[in-house]
């Protein structure tokens, strides 16, 4: 590596008075390397320009107005206490440190909104054993088994994919976590004692989920323990084919949600004609309890990709309405979720990576770009207006760099420092290529890739 090069670790570790001697005022690597060990606690490099960093401007038509290309230019970007606080192409006369973006193009930091890393194989021994043909119910009789032994360093495999998400460009995760009769609560305080060593670098919501049934393994006692961890939303399982009720199933779940003031967000991978009506009663019970308006969520919601298109927009017209939302890995074959339609109805749709690899399945490298490009490669995408638009899948409250008139909505002043630098022209090219994450900044600070001084 470059002796001048910032890596995040040196970035978080080093104190303030050497980030000000040796990160920016060109001293380089020689005053780090006088840093005790005990020394290099994290602190916050709390203030600084970020120049020569490329913005997206607007886009450019043809005689058919049709969006050509993306004008970007070079900005500098005043960063202090975590928050974006001025930009502009001139230069910024400030009595502070200076970091080069080199050119690279500014993106929103990235979220995986639905993953399982509290057991994952990620950081261990590869592991892709057959499981064709198992249904939801023998995976829980084969996690039976396996669990126990998945706990004993399931904290470190959990670290180990934080870091790895972070590398990808993700600052924030909705992290699934299994509350189930074998591994009590085990796995939740694994996953919290991981997220908790990460707490100055990363966000996260915990899903509290019965990956085993409500019903059909008696856990909802458990569940309500576990409102009481720090958790964020109550999760759910197929209330037909796995707890075989789906009103006694739904209802323990919504109850539990609603005593402790929590989210919805349920696993429900049922086609039709069950699906469909659990998603009818979820509505329906999402219409009662207001205060589950804009925080129930349905994650996979395969019977959606299955129903009658006049069907389907009545259904997504009433989530639309109540602010209930989709999580999707964006599948591919016959579950192919129908974006357009829940898009066009103000649906909230957020995409993960479910798992890295696990005995579940071995596909996952946490890049939420790569979603992006796969929603726009299975509905066809192609162009640079289109490219453009994929990148909402992966980003805060769906956001874009330029709305549909080609006016910036990001960033904006007083925007949270979350952000990521690509070498790449513009986010429609991002999301076709794919390029290397070079640095990942998470209100403000590098928590992946390096920078030059």
């Amino acid at each position: 590596m470059d002796q001048n090069a910032i890596s995040r670790k040196k970035f978080l570790g080093m104190s303030a008075a050497a980030t000000g001697a040796a990160l920016f005022s060109g001293v380089g690597s020689s005053a780090m390397t006088e840093l005790k060990n005990e020394d290099k606690t994290k602190a916050d490099l709390k203030e600084y320009i970020l120049s020569n960093v490329r913005l997206e401007e607007g886009f450019e038509y043809n005689e058919k107005k049709e969006v050509v290309s993306t004008k970007t230019d070079l900005y500098n970007l005043h960063i202090a206490n975590g928050k974006i606080k001025k930009i502009t192409k001139e230069k910024l006369d400030l009595r502070v440190k200076i970091i080069d973006a080199k050119g690279f193009l500014m993106l929103p930091g990235l979220r995986d909104m639905h993953i399982h890393i509290d057991k994952t194989y990620y950081g261990g021994k590869w592991n892709a054993a057959p499981r064709k043909g198992y249904t939801v119910k023998d995976m829980i009789v084969l996690e039976e088994k396996i669990i126990p032994q998945l706990l004993t360093d399931s904290q470190r495999k959990a670290e180990e994919a934080i870091e790895l998400m972070k590398s990808q460009g993700t600052y924030f995760a909705r992290c699934q976590t299994n509350i189930d009769p074998v591994s009590g609560l085990k796995s939740l305080e694994h996953l919290l004692a991981a997220l908790d060593k990460n707490k100055d670098s990363f966000a996260w919501e915990i899903v509290a989920f019965p990956q085993h049934g409500i019903l059909y393994s008696q856990s909802e006692s458990l569940l309500r323990e576990a409102a009481k961890m720090g958790v964020d939303f109550i999760g759910g399982l197929d209330p037909t084919t796995v707890d075989g009720n789906l009103e006694r199933s739904l209802d323990a779940m919504f109850q539990i949600a609603i005593d402790n003031n929590k989210g919805i967000d349920i696993h429900l991978h049922e086609g039709l004609p069950t699906g469909k009506a659990a998603i009818d009663y979820i509505i329906k019970k999402t219409e009662e309890n207001k205060q589950l308006q804009g925080k129930t969520y349905i994650s996979h919601g395969f019977a959606l990709a299955r129903m009658e298109q006049k069907e389907l927009e009545k259904t997504a017209e009433q989530m639309g309405a109540l602010g209930i939302g989709v999580v999707s890995t964006v599948p591919i074959g016959r579950t192919i979720i129908p974006i357009p339609t829940l898009k066009k109805y103000g649906v909230k749709l957020m995409t993960g990576t479910d798992s890295i690899v696990d005995h579940w399945q071995p596909f996952g490298n946490c890049d939420m770009l790569e979603k992006a490009k796969l929603c726009a490669q299975l509905y066809g995408w192609t162009d640079e207006f289109s490219l453009s638009r994929a990148l909402h899948i992966a980003t805060t409250n769906e956001v874009l760099l330029l709305n549909d008139a080609g006016i910036r909505t990001w960033p904006l002043i007083d925007n949270e420092a979350n952000f990521i630098l690509v070498k790449a022209s513009c986010s429609a090219e991002t999301v076709a290529r794919l390029p290397k994450r070079e640095a990942v900044f998470f209100k403000g600070k590098l928590i992946a890739g390096e920078m030059k001084a």
